[in-house]
């Protein structure tokens, strides 16, 4: 581990991730494999400007991928949107070697609803994957919870996910004034197919291709389909030749949100210029509705699907996610599936497969 007073950073063989210490946002995640360094997480290009004095730490720095908690609107306990664990300062408390790799442990400096918050990084040699881990220890409430990270993806790309139950958009459009942006799709829809969903114009978008227009602000919510241990969200960008993967638990993080941030916002600091980024946002909340209605029965949890977690004075609530960056062979288009198989992990296309080394035991908490 280094650290330079802003910035923490891990590294095994392979794989290095940096931590921003100011708000908790991976400021860069680079793999290197096949002799190529591939790091294609989003960091916003107006990070070092001044900004105006309201804007919320969050998105002054944004960056990578980082915990929210709440999720969104924070309208119960005074914290920024997106919550604390966003927007303040995080400590590292250790990194420790392990056999073939090492672990690194930060704790946020504020609570969440009373609960002590940690993070947890693990890197494994020739692993591809950013394993992390974060654990509410304590608190008293409920707080809906989500992973907020962003792919660059400047040459588009192709978005192929684990079953879903179904796909929706929230009450409110991303940008209803069209002066200050614009958004695309109908808000709020219900739908199937990714590859149909309603714009407000009266056609329909392929969502799985990005990005699928021009000058827009737009974002959807999946639920994951109900009884599998496992779930996953690939953004293959075909111009670079690499994926990002996303692989969680559903019982841990039971819904997918795209945020899908093309230029569609003209106001400051994006000012336009906030182009070919997609939120793999992988949550426990109720649409884009903020704090309070994610912990009162919904929609989502009527039909049996969590929008928040449950905080105890003696409990804890851990939470686990892989983050895999890869190169792919040449010609692939697309992902079909991905499947562990033992201590590997094999990506599938429609010409064929790939298998990296991969830690099982991991996500599924064994």
């Amino acid at each position: 581990m280094t650290a330079s007073g802003e910035f923490a950073t891990a590294e095994a063989g392979g794989i290095s991730v940096t931590l921003d210490l100011a708000v908790g946002h991976i400021k860069a995640l680079v793999v290197e494999r096949d002799g190529r360094k591939i790091a294609p997480l989003h960091r916003a290009p107006w990070i070092g400007e001044a900004q105006q004095p309201d804007t919320p730490a969050h998105l002054a720095r944004l960056s990578g991928d980082f915990l929210c908690a709440p999720f969104g609107l924070s309208d119960i306990d005074g914290s920024p949107a997106h919550g604390w664990p966003a927007n303040s300062p995080w400590r590292h408390i250790d990194t420790r070697a392990v056999e073939g790799g090492c672990v690194a442990r930060f704790e946020l400096e504020k609570r969440v609803m009373g609960a002590r918050v940690t993070k947890e990084f693990t890197l494994r040699d020739g692993h591809p994957f950013l394993y992390q881990r974060h654990v509410f220890s304590g608190g008293d409430g409920a707080v809906s919870v989500g992973l907020h990270m962003m792919v660059s993806l400047p040459q588009g790309g192709h978005l192929s996910f684990s079953p879903k139950r179904f796909v929706a958009t929230p009450d409110d459009p991303q940008e209803s004034d069209p002066i200050r942006g614009r958004s695309l799709l109908a808000y709020p829809s219900h739908f199937q197919d990714l590859k149909k969903a309603p714009r407000a114009d009266g056609g329909t978008a392929n969502l799985t291709c990005y990005p699928f227009d021009r000058n827009y602000e737009d974002c959807v919510m999946m639920p994951e389909a109900p009884d599998r241990p496992f779930a996953w969200g690939a953004a293959l960008r075909h111009h670079e030749g690499d994926l990002v993967l996303s692989l969680k638990r559903p019982e841990d993080f039971p819904s997918t949100l795209l945020w899908m941030s093309n230029g569609g916002r003209y106001y400051s600091p994006w000012n336009s210029r906030h182009r070919g980024v997609l939120g793999l946002e992988e949550v426990r909340t109720y649409l884009l509705s903020g704090h309070k209605a994610s912990i009162v029965p919904n929609s989502f949890t009527e039909q049996g699907i969590p929008t928040s977690i449950s905080l105890t004075a003696d409990g804890e609530v851990d939470l686990r996610h892989a983050i895999g960056i890869m190169p792919v062979p040449v010609g692939w288009d697309r992902v079909t599936d991905v499947e562990p198989r033992g201590e590997t992990l094999a990506v599938l296309s429609d010409n064929g497969e790939f298998v990296v080394p991969y830690d099982p035991k991991f996500i599924q908490h064994q």
